[in-house]
Order: C-alpha cells, then sequence, then structure tokens
C-alpha cells in the first residue's frame, strides 16, 4: 500500500480555514480508521477530525497554531509493513518460545552450559542506573483549556491542578498566566504582541465587513420593564424575562418583516426569510458568539426559554453549533451596563439590545415614583428601511414589555 495523504476536509458552513489546535497522535503512531487524530479551531467551534486511512503516521504537515486552508494536506498515513520471517522469529527467540536452535540466527547469548566459568578478574560488578523519573504528565481534559494555555505560551506542566485528582482546570491556567502577565510587566517594560487566534480572526473580519458595508443608524429608547418584572416574578420559576422579550421581538418582526431579512447587493434585492432564526448574543469561552433559536417563530414563551438555555449554555462551553440567525438580540444588560451601539451581525439587517433593568425615577399617572426601567437600542441598516420602520418596531416591542398581559393576549 501507498502512503496515503489526508487533506483538511471541508467542516461545513462556508469555513474555508482551520486552526490546528492540538495534534492527538505523533509521527510514527499507528491509526485506526476514524480514529481521532488532531484537534482543530473554525469559527464555530472546536473539532476534533477523524482520518479515514489506517496506518503508520508518516508526516503531520502543518504544526499547532497554523492555520490550514481546506483541501491542503494535514497528515500522510503510510502501510504498517508486515514483519519478515526473520523479525518473527527473533521476536519469537525474544519471546523465548522454546523453537530456537542456539547460534542459529540469533544476536543472543548461547545458553549457559552445565561447567560453571569463572569470570575474569578485572571484571567489575555493574551497577544498573537508577531508572530516570517519568517526565509530569498534565492532567487535563478539557480541550479549551489546553487551547488558552498554548495561547498564552504556558507549559501546562508547571501548573498545580485544583480540580478532582490534581485535574487542571481553566481557573488554575487563568490564574497562572495572571502571574506571567505580571512578572513580565515589571520584567520587561514595553509592549506584548498577542497573535489573533483563528476565532478572532473570524470576528475581526466579519465585524470589519459590517461596519464598512453597512450605512447603520441607532435608535434608542427608555422602556418601563415594571410590569414585565412583575409578572416574571408572579410565573417564577416560569420562562425569563428575555424569553418574554424574545417573543416579543419576533411578533414585532412578523410585523416587520423587512428587518428580518438581507441585503442582494449583487442584484440590488432585499431578501425576505419566511422563518425567524433568532440569533442569542453570548459571551462565551472564545469571545462573543451568536447561536441561533431556530423558527423562533413558531415556539411559545416557555418553549423558547428552554432553547435560550439550551444554545447559550452550549455557546458558553465553545460550541456555537446551530445554524446562523436572521436577527440578533443582544442581552448586554447582564455586563452591568445601560446602552450600547451595537455592530450588525452581517449579513442581517438589523440588532436589538437591552441595558440594565434598573429602578430609576419615573412619571407615572402625573406622579413621580420609583419604577425598573432599561434602556432599548435599535440598530437597522438604513438600506433596507427608514426611521419610521424602525420607531414602529421599537414601539411595538416596547409597548408589549410594557403591558405584557394584553401583548400576550394577543399572540
Amino acid at each position: 500500500m501507498t502512503d496515503q495523504v489526508f487533506l483538511l476536509p471541508d467542516l461545513g458552513e462556508g469555513l474555508t480555514e482551520a486552526e490546528v489546535v492540538r495534534w492527538l497522535v505523533n509521527e510514527g503512531d499507528t491509526v485506526t480508521v476514524d480514529q481521532p487524530v488532531v484537534e482543530v479551531e473554525t469559527a464555530k467551534s472546536l473539532v476534533e477530525v477523524p482520518t479515514p486511512f489506517a496506518g503508520r503516521v508518516a508526516v503531520r504537515h502543518a504544526p499547532e497554531g497554523s492555520v490550514l486552508e481546506v483541501g491542503k494536506p494535514l497528515l500522510t498515513v503510510g502501510a504498517v509493513a508486515a514483519p519478515s520471517p526473520a523479525e518473527t522469529y527473533r521476536e519469537e527467540e525474544r519471546a523465548g518460545s522454546g523453537a530456537v536452535l542456539i547460534g542459529y540466527g540469533t544476536s543472543a547469548a548461547p545458553a549457559a552450559s552445565t561447567r560453571r566459568r569463572r569470570p575474569p578478574r578485572t571484571a567489575a560488578v555493574a551497577h544498573p542506573p537508577a531508572p530516570a523519573a517519568p517526565p509530569k504528565v498534565p492532567l487535563v481534559v478539557s480541550p479549551l483549556v489546553r487551547r488558552l494555555a498554548r495561547e498564552g505560551g504556558l507549559d501546562l506542566r508547571t501548573v498545580a491542578g485544583s480540580g478532582p485528582g490534581g485535574l487542571i482546570v481553566r481557573a488554575d491556567v487563568e490564574k497562572a498566566l495572571t502571574k506571567a502577565t505580571v512578572a513580565e510587566s515589571v520584567a520587561t517594560p514595553g509592549e506584548q504582541r498577542i497573535p489573533l487566534s483563528g476565532f478572532r480572526k473570524a470576528v475581526s473580519a466579519a465585524l470589519t465587513r459590517s461596519r464598512s458595508e453597512i450605512p447603520e443608524a441607532t435608535v434608542w429608547v427608555d422602556v418601563d420593564a415594571t410590569p414585565l418584572w412583575e409578572l416574571r416574578e408572579s410565573v417564577r420559576p416560569g420562562p425569563g424575562i428575555l424569553a418574554y422579550i424574545a417573543r416579543f421581538v419576533v411578533a414585532a418582526l412578523k410585523q416587520y418583516p423587512v428587518l428580518n431579512s438581507r441585503l442582494d447587493t449583487e442584484r440590488q434585492e432585499i431578501v425576505q426569510y419566511d422563518r425567524i432564526d433568532l440569533g442569542i448574543a453570548v459571551q462565551g469561552s472564545r469571545g462573543l458568539v451568536v447561536p441561533a433559536v431556530t423558527d423562533a417563530g413558531a415556539l411559545t414563551t416557555t418553549r423558547l426559554d428552554e432553547e435560550i438555555r439550551k444554545v447559550t449554555a452550549s455557546a458558553r462551553e465553545g460550541n456555537a453549533g446551530s445554524p446562523a440567525g436572521t436577527f440578533t438580540l443582544n442581552n448586554y444588560g447582564g455586563f452591568n451596563v445601560d446602552g450600547s451601539a451595537a455592530i450588525i451581525n452581517h449579513p442581517q439587517v438589523a440588532i436589538l439590545g437591552f441595558g440594565r433593568i434598573i429602578d430609576r425615577p419615573w412619571v407615572v399617572g402625573g406622579e413621580l415614583c420609583v419604577r425598573k426601567i432599561t434602556q432599548m437600542s435599535f440598530v437597522f441598516d438604513h438600506r433596507v428601511c427608514d426611521g419610521g420602520t424602525a420607531a414602529g418596531f421599537m414601539r411595538a416591542v416596547a409597548d408589549a414589555i410594557e403591558n405584557p398581559a394584553a401583548a400576550i393576549a394577543r399572540l
């Protein structure tokens, strides 16, 4: 069998490259079909790539940390040669099969004779060297922890694990990196260069494209979320506030479908989607990702709550495997801030964000009182609609938040 070259496969969703995070095999290792051989990072998630070939690893074509294009050589697998009769014979001899003729085809010493021989006077008693201590193998399970250490230039063998049985967890790596950064800043003044990971490169490209191509406009409105807050408290442990807001957003998008679209610049057409895949901005372990709740327009508030929790939990673990959304909802209030002029998630045409809900003075019925207020900001592509449409959409969501019982009754 000749050597077989395994090319980096198409990982789907339009991805054209991946970063080699960690090799799972070494050159010279024997592999079987479908055995994971390398861990790569795409703009979507970390993926273990299995080999379609069996044999001995001849060449690893890309070092860890390098970026490889789809279709480029990843691994060369060679044939595992069958042992020759002589090699088989020697293995049997070393194993003591009893089928060995003394002096024939062996390199071992002949069997001892019955006559005792006196050793030479000059012979010294040789003491076998003490066995070397085996190298410390860091106990790491999570590939995300390994990647974090690699990007920070941290040798995991120097890290003491705080997890069960000495397991190295993310907090251990972050603590060690913080110490190293402090020590470096004291000892070496100046700049520090941090290479962009494959994920950060993808984010950079998407945000740059959004800013350069989309003439966006931003509008704000303060919303009295007290009725929604009270509704949420009355149904605990029911759906969270974000699920209710998502339900109101979906309803408003059905009223203003032009905002659930993309712009085909080549044909100069607005392409409206029949289905609402609601993207939820999440700060995950790899950075900001936007997993989507598929067909959010067909879900109840309870089901929206379940799906939002599921996709956000998966994204925080580093896996944003859900499909791309058609509209994005961003809850930046979790960062304890009030407002944001967000960047549209290209090729979408709008993004809606909410700040923190805080007690503020508010006038109700001509009287000043304390209410639960949140700021809502809306960024839209001015090519697909004007301020009137944007304002109508915002008021539809805001009015539902301020009178959730009536809004739910209409849904």
